[in-house]
């Protein structure tokens, strides 16, 4: 049976938001008024089902005007698409910065994840939701990781409504006043179509205010008056190596100002490009593999192998997707790429498209990088304006563009399927392989798919050379790699290292604390170390010969002051919380694993035996049957604290 709204009608401002970015309804069969053509046929229903793609922009409309979706607001939307409101329905409550429920303008979003945790947030959550009672017209919620780690804790205000303005600098720094007044810069209003002009689909730059590291008194300002909140700092505060010379990723952070192309050309920027079309296709693809690049994400694919694969396919057209959703607790080096050097990734994101074919590309942003949205949406536009994009790039007769969608708040949407599929507007789970995406990706077509760090190290392997790229590093793990250090650490930040390099040489240059108890390697999904194991090499293979993980890149330290059993159940919390619920072994085994925790948080020794065999059992199953990697490596660091641990004994 469908699922029906009854007689709920779309307020006018609900409609005014819908209708700026899908354009006004052309029929009563989308939501006009009914005229005496209507009454003899039906029209618009095939150009409306080509733009289903639409409806979580729509659903971001919504959100960002009235602040939550009314059943009335999704019926017009279902109207506008022809999507059946079952269906829509379900997307809408699939992402946890959406509500369907009456709720004030202003959302507090409060993180407690595992470096807030530890820095605190459980307090500062209690403390704020004490000074902002019902009447502050604030609405608090525990949010899972901001990003923001280095800062913990952390705190973001979504603040909802038409003539919101930004709250995050500096976009006083764009070169553009036309561009500053359209992203809503200091002392301009926003747009009052609710989206940025031009192209169909593009973002609304939604008010917003950061506030890192958070106190009470701060995260109630930044909720109450976000126009006087403290200003955020600038992206290299988080590179404690800003400047140095060994810098080959993020040497221009901090040296360069983000907003300005011709800052960024006369630091080198597009001069991988030129290569890139002085070579041709094959030959960068020739170059990307001869210099080892593998995936930065955690999977370590080998993405020379993904493009030629990609490139390869006779189905047509083919779309690169750039995976920009980093949600894994503690990781933040892909916010910092984009928020300091925004055109390297859309000049990478060029190059990748033009070897493997690919004409349009989608670049799905986290919901919850407001400051990387606005400086992003500037970069593309200011290259569309300069000839970098659009029908002729660089006067080569090269047809490309980049379209931001903005995530909801899922974690799982970081895996490449769940990530098409949110695109395409269904709910974000995960796709059974084969195909695989270099078949049937977006679409249904060959798409290749790469996260932010991995595109960015196609720029030196471009301008260097293979042979210099792959003498970076190890044989087997090549190049440059960033970390995210956070937690105990006296200088919290992305750091970069060549592969090789040992734990205890990255935690030295991050301050290490002393009295440390564990260090976290790959964020939840990773596994723990103890303080006697800092000589294990930072690649995949010495990470792996050592029972661990390197992930992406997470490196969260934690002392003795630390409470590890609150720690694990948090992780558990976060699984639980952030399965799809597609498949049994990852939605049972999820919760199962919280209630075992839940048992055993105060218990050890004999009075925990039972529940940790259960938690072994529980773990297998997730690990062999899950569909995706969620469920398969829910279990992974609360296995590695029982065991290398000891977190019970």
């Amino acid at each position: 049976m469908d699922l029906r709204f009854g007689d709920s009608k779309p307020t006018d401002e609900e409609r005014a938001a819908v209708d700026a970015l899908l354009g006004p309804p052309e029929s009563s069969w989308e939501g006009a008024d009914r005229s005496d053509a209507d009454l003899r046929w039906a029209r618009g229903g095939r150009e409306a089902r080509d733009r289903r793609d639409q409806l979580l922009p729509a659903l971001h409309a919504l959100n960002d005007r009235v602040g939550w979706i009314s059943e009335g607001a999704l019926d017009y939307v279902c109207r506008r698409l022809t999507v059946p409101p079952a269906e829509a329905y379900g997307v809408a409550t699939f992402y946890a910065m959406f509500s369907v429920r009456p709720r004030p303008a202003t959302v507090l979003h409060v993180c407690t994840d595992l470096a807030c945790t530890a820095a605190g947030a459980s307090e500062l959550c209690a403390a704020v939701e004490t000074r902002l009672g019902p009447q502050s017209g604030v609405k608090v919620e525990r949010s899972p990781c901001l990003g923001l780690c280095e800062r913990a804790p952390a705190c973001l205000v979504i603040r909802a409504g038409e003539s919101a303005r930004l709250g995050v600098p500096p976009l006083g720094e764009l070169e553009d006043e036309a561009v500053q007044a359209e992203c809503g810069g200091p002392g301009a209003a926003a747009p009052r179509d609710g989206k940025a002009k031009g192209r169909r689909g593009r973002n609304t730059l939604h008010a917003t205010a950061v506030c890192a590291p958070a106190t009470p008194d701060g995260a109630v300002q930044a909720a109450t008056s976000p126009e006087t909140a403290p200003t955020e700092p600038a992206p290299e505060t988080a590179v404690p190596q800003t400047g140095a010379p060994t810098l080959t990723l993020l040497h221009r952070v901090g040296t360069v100002d983000p907003a300005s192309l011709d800052d960024y050309r006369a630091h080198g920027g597009y001069t991988a490009l030129r290569r890139a079309f002085a070579l041709g296709p094959a030959a960068v693809i020739r170059e990307v593999t001869d210099a080892g690049l593998v995936g930065r994400g955690g999977a370590a694919f080998p993405t020379g192998r993904k493009w030629q694969a990609t490139a390869a396919q006779p189905d047509h057209p083919h779309y690169l997707v750039c995976n920009a959703d980093e949600s894994e607790p503690g990781t933040f080096k892909d916010r910092v790429l984009m928020e300091g050097d925004p055109y390297a990734l859309v000049e990478a994101m060029t190059i990748a498209a033009y070897a493997t074919g690919a004409h349009r590309g989608h670049l799905y942003l986290r919901g919850e990088y407001p400051r990387a949205l606005a400086r992003l949406t500037h970069a593309i536009e200011q290259a569309r304006t300069r000839g970098l994009l659009g029908d002729d790039v660089l006067g080569q007769g090269y047809a490309f563009d980049i379209e931001i969608r903005r995530g909801a708040g899922a974690y799982i949407c970081g895996e490449e399927t769940a990530l098409f599929n949110s695109i395409e507007g269904h709910r974000g789970e995960p796709r059974s392989k084969p195909p695989f995406p270099v078949e049937k990706g977006l679409f249904g077509k060959p798409t290749v798919e790469n996260n932010v760090e991995t595109l960015v190290n196609v720029l030196p392997i471009l301008t260097m050379g293979a042979e210099a790229y792959a003498a970076i590093g190890t044989p087997t793990s090549t190049g440059p790699k960033l970390f995210c250090v956070s937690g105990s650490v006296a200088r919290p930040g992305v750091y970069e290292l060549p592969f090789g390099a040992t734990l205890g040489e990255l935690l030295a240059l991050a301050g290490v604390r002393d009295n440390l108890r564990a260090v976290l390697l790959g964020g939840a999904a990773g596994g723990f170390v103890r303080p006697d194991e800092l000589d294990i090499p930072l690649t995949f293979e010495g990470t792996r010969e050592a029972g661990t993980t390197l992930g992406s890149g997470v490196v969260m330290a934690f002392d003795d002051t630390v409470p590890l059993p609150r720690l694990l159940l948090r992780i558990a919390e976060f699984f639980r919380d952030e399965s799809c619920g597609q498949c049994v072994p990852c939605r049972v085994g999820t919760v199962r694993q919280e209630e075992a925790l839940h048992r055993i948080a105060d218990r050890t020794g004999a009075a925990a035996a039972d529940d940790i065999a259960l938690l072994r059992e529980v773990g297998r199953a997730m690990r062999d049957a899950s569909i995706c990697g969620l469920g398969q490596t829910a279990w992974n660091a609360v296995e590695s604290a029982i065991d290398r641990l000891g977190a019970y004994e």
